[in-house]
């Protein structure tokens, strides 16, 4: 609809996890409903290349793009709300900035300049900012800056902001500055004054927030919104109130009434037009309205940080939706399971699914999980790790392979019915270096993953270094354990499925990091079905 791409910068202040990538994400939705081609882009200030080496404790989960980017959560959020695909230019890091510097300067491409941050690094910022820009793919570019204002790390964004903002020109950008108005209960007051030092702080780098977005517990008062107008250099129309909201999902609508994407469209010189959220609406009113409810539990050794399993619980929200069922999911810490208190732990639950993961901790409780569910014939879904977890269990339980691991637990186990994928034994380097990214997958004709995905031909996301070991295959298929999809050139197994078991599935792949809004997994949607089935029968 524009000839010239348009970029909208946002920014963060007074504390960190305000939402910025939410309220990114919603007036994208609003912006793309009326016609705009829109992409969302995170820039993080840590100095790792990428997340894909930080501990979810650290960070929450990495989010993997189709292309194999190993990138921020937030990525997943963009996708969820856009249903457009992000790639490997949606995610920079400081390590990655400084990375590409560096090597330019090592091959003499600086021609003997002295590197530093004003120009060189910020240049480079600014040039990844316009990738996706000059691209001629998107009308408008949502920028979001990690962090905070004041923050060290974020300065050489905030600079590469100011420039840009000159060297766009009029009308061609704008920021948002996404900012806190605590209230003060003792006083029973709604304060300014944060907001006011934040504003200032991104003023002492160069910047003029063009409109606020004021996270809140209450509503703001028109008064409040002209004393936050006139200290903070923005017309009243451009203070907007982003008000606690019980889902993530209303944010659009909340963003659509007071009015974001039209001011914003108004600055930039762009049409504005009711934007049309049908669709949307219909998934929010099922999410809130369910005419059931099914308890799922997820296991795994990250439970006590809801991030580290983020695309999952929202997958989980979009099946739920289509199945017009709320899923209550019950998190599990796998290190305090095993087959003597499964029952206790496992019994009242409608479906388990075992999370994907790293390492030894927990697997043991992750593998009595299992074998309780097979047993008992509640509905399972493995994913990655988790599907790992199913061929171990079902190895030593019904094979009698008592000896059976994964190598990445057990290096010199007598059964390694998962092992190090071939290509990745020369390898060293950590990050980046995985099996990444979305790979093709055939499926077996009338299996269970064929009915559900209704095609014989897939392609989904992968994270991981360890495969199902084929010497094996012959064996486990014999004992009632099927491979019904598999890698088309590597012939690498990518999903296995019980036969006496009503919804047993364990994926290699991460299924989770494709589900939005407007295209819930058919994985996930079958799964919670199959929950909601084993519930009436009990």
């Amino acid at each position: 609809m524009t000839s010239k791409t348009k970029y909208i910068f946002v920014t963060g202040g007074v504390t960190s996890s305000l939402g910025k990538g939410i309220i990114a994400a919603s007036l994208a939705k609003l912006l793309q409903a009326q016609g705009y081609r829109v992409t969302i882009q995170k820039l993080d200030p840590y100095i790792n290349v990428d997340p894909g080496t930080l501990n979810p404790y650290e960070h929450g989960e990495c989010y993997v793009t189709e292309d194999g980017a190993e990138t921020d959560l937030d990525l997943g959020h963009y996708e969820r709300f856009l249903n457009v695909p992000t790639s490997q230019a949606n995610n920079v890091t400081t390590g990655r900035i400084y990375q590409s510097v560096i090597q330019k300067e090592r091959q003499g491409k600086f021609l003997g300049k002295t590197v530093q941050v004003v120009p060189h690094i910020t240049n480079e910022i600014k040039r990844r900012v316009q990738i996706l820009g000059k691209s001629g793919d998107y009308d408008i570019v949502i920028t979001e800056i990690g962090g905070t204002v004041g923050d060290i790390e974020s300065l050489p964004y905030i600079e590469a902001v100011r420039q840009l903002r000159w060297d766009l020109g009029e009308d061609n950008g704008l920021v948002i500055h996404l900012t806190l108005v605590p209230y003060l209960s003792a006083a029973g007051e709604l304060k300014t004054k944060p907001t006011q030092h934040s504003v200032k702080t991104l003023m002492e780098s160069g910047v003029q927030a063009d409109i606020l977005v004021c996270r809140t517990e209450h509503k703001l008062p028109k008064d409040l919104r002209r004393k936050l107008a006139l200290f903070c250099n923005v017309t009243v129309d451009s203070v907007i109130q982003s008000i606690d909201a019980s889902t993530i999902y209303d944010v659009p609508n909340l963003m659509l009434k007071e009015g974001l994407d039209k001011i914003v469209l108004k600055k930039l010189a762009l049409e504005s037009s009711e934007p049309n959220i049908d669709i949307w609406n219909k998934f929010v009113h099922r999410h809130k309205n369910p005419k059931s409810e099914v308890r799922i539990g997820l296991i795994g050794k990250y439970v006590e940080l809801q991030d580290s399993y983020k695309s999952i619980l929202e997958a989980f929200i979009h099946a739920g939706a289509e199945n017009e069922v709320k899923v209550n999911v019950e998190s599990v810490h796998s290190e305090y399971l095993n087959d003597e208190n499964a029952e206790l732990m496992l019994g009242h639950l409608d479906a388990v699914l075992v999370a994907p993961g790293f390492g030894e901790r927990g697997i043991e409780g992750k593998i009595s999980a299992v074998k309780y569910v097979r047993e008992q014939k509640i509905p399972f879904l493995g994913i990655c790790l988790g599907m790992q977890m199913a061929v171990i269990e079902f190895a030593r339980n019904v094979l009698d392979l008592k000896q059976a691991n994964s190598t990445e637990m057990e290096p010199e186990t007598a059964h390694p019915v998962i092992n190090l994928m071939e290509e990745q034994k020369t390898i060293k380097d950590k990050g980046g270096t995985m099996r990444l990214g979305a790979w093709a997958c055939q499926l077996v004709p009338d299996s269970k993953a064929a009915k559900i995905y209704q095609t014989d031909a897939i392609k989904e996301r992968h994270r991981h270094r360890y495969e199902f070991n084929s010497d094996y295959k012959a064996q486990i298929e014999a004992g009632g354990m099927k491979a019904t999809g598999f890698n088309p050139k590597t012939n690498l197994v990518e999903i296995v499925e019980v036969e006496d078991h009503p919804w047993f599935m364990g994926v290699q792949y991460h299924p989770e990091y494709k589900s939005t809004v407007a295209n819930p997994h058919p994985l996930f949607v079958a799964f919670v079905k199959a929950a909601f089935k084993h519930k009436k029968t009990k």
